[in-house]
């Protein structure tokens, strides 16, 4: 609410009247990475463009409010006809990109009033969504905004038609596009591969509580081979001092030691905790096998495609019902879902003691990614006609 009241003043100090803009709607973070790469894309084929990109989520924003990929981020203002009119008078765009879903209805009869080209990009749709309810109507009419869908799946494809929407191609997940990049870039960490050093890691990724009290039993255990690197997804310095407590092998926190120069105590400690944000996709890429949080409660699984893009073995918990990826690449069987604290110990026990299977599991999620790229080009080439 108090990030919204910042819009318009930091539109008039970055867009003037005469400037030509792209405008893409990102919900959270996680939407953002997914038009990282048609923003890149953009970036090279529309130089003379400005990139304006709005958020809803305050997770969004505060991470990437001053990202070079854009020239004007902004929180978008509260879906109201007067607002929509606003709003798009100020930035002016000749094309305009939502990532996913959000979709905001007077905004989007507002572009379609002033004939403002749309795209939805990387789309998912489900059943149960209100466009295909009987009293769905006014959402129906919404999505006749959009001159394209550039969805992520057959299912929402199918899903568009039956609705009479027909204007839709299944390119697939742009996400795939921008973490399969990663791998090409320099992920050396020096304070990680001292941690490191010749043990078998595993990397407990933007975990919960509920998904460290499952991981804890076998933590506790495991061999001394073993390390293990935990980054929780919030940081707070409370829960991190208790779940310090409840680790009973030597530990380090990064803002107690790498933030402070401070590496004395890294190759010793069997578990480090990454209390800080940023470091993560470059992490895995020391992992011999990962856990991805989320699953284990009902947060909403994490980013499996990071790792999955270094070939390693991923782990979750059980609740991923609407995550296609973790659905599709547990049937593929280069991931794996535990119930509970007993099974997620013997999935661990299993891939750190057998190393033919977590390589070949691990292969799985590579070629997943290798194999599910290309969703950009395809943006592209049709904004090229």
């Amino acid at each position: 609410m108090a990030g919204r009241k910042q819009t318009f003043q930091i539109i008039a100090s970055g867009i003037s009247p005469e400037d030509k803009t792209i405008w893409f709607h990102c919900a959270s973070l996680g939407e953002f990475e997914q038009g990282v790469p048609v923003m890149e894309s953009l970036r090279t084929t529309h130089p003379d463009h400005k990139i304006v990109v709005s958020f809803f989520s305050p997770s969004g924003y505060e991470n990437k409010k001053n990202t070079p990929l854009a020239d004007v981020v902004v929180y978008l203002p509260i879906d109201t006809k007067s607002n929509a009119k606003k709003f798009i008078k100020k930035i002016h765009p000749s094309l305009v990109l939502f990532v996913k879903y959000e979709f905001w209805p007077n905004y989007l009869v507002e572009l379609k009033r002033q004939n403002i080209k749309t795209l939805l990009i990387s789309g998912v749709f489900r059943e149960d969504q209100l466009f295909f309810k009987f009293y769905g109507g006014f959402m129906r009419k919404a999505l006749d905004s959009f001159d394209h869908f550039f969805l992520q799946n057959q299912a929402s494809k199918e899903l568009l038609a039956s609705i009479g929407l027909t204007n839709t191609s299944v390119s697939g997940d742009t996400r795939f596009d921008r973490v399969s990049r990663q791998i090409e870039m320099d992920n050396t960490l020096d304070f990680i591969a001292q941690f490191k050093k010749e043990h078998l890691c595993i990397v407990c990724g933007s975990t919960w509580e509920e998904d460290q009290d499952m991981l804890l039993e076998y933590i506790n255990q495991a061999p001394e081979q073993v390390k293990f690197i935990i980054a929780p997804h919030t940081i707070d310095a409370a829960k991190i001092l208790a779940l310090r407590k409840k680790i009973h092998k030597q530990t380090a926190i990064y803002s107690q030691t790498i933030a402070k120069g401070n590496i004395d105590n890294i190759e010793t400690a069997q578990v480090f905790i990454i209390d800080t944000i940023g470091l993560l996709a470059k992490i895995y890429s020391y992992a011999d096998i990962v856990y991805v949080g989320g699953a284990a409660g009902t947060k909403g699984l994490h980013n499996i495609l990071e790792p999955a893009t270094f070939g390693v073995p991923i782990v979750i918990g059980k609740n991923y019902d609407n995550f296609p990826e973790a659905i599709k690449l547990r049937s593929l069987a280069g991931l794996f879902s535990a119930e509970n604290s007993t099974e997620c110990k013997n999935i661990l026990t299993k891939l750190v003691e057998d190393s033919s299977f977590r390589n070949k599991t691990g292969m799985i999620c590579g070629h997943f990614v290798d194999s599910n790229t290309g969703a950009t080009k395809k943006i592209v080439a049709y904004l090229k006609k």
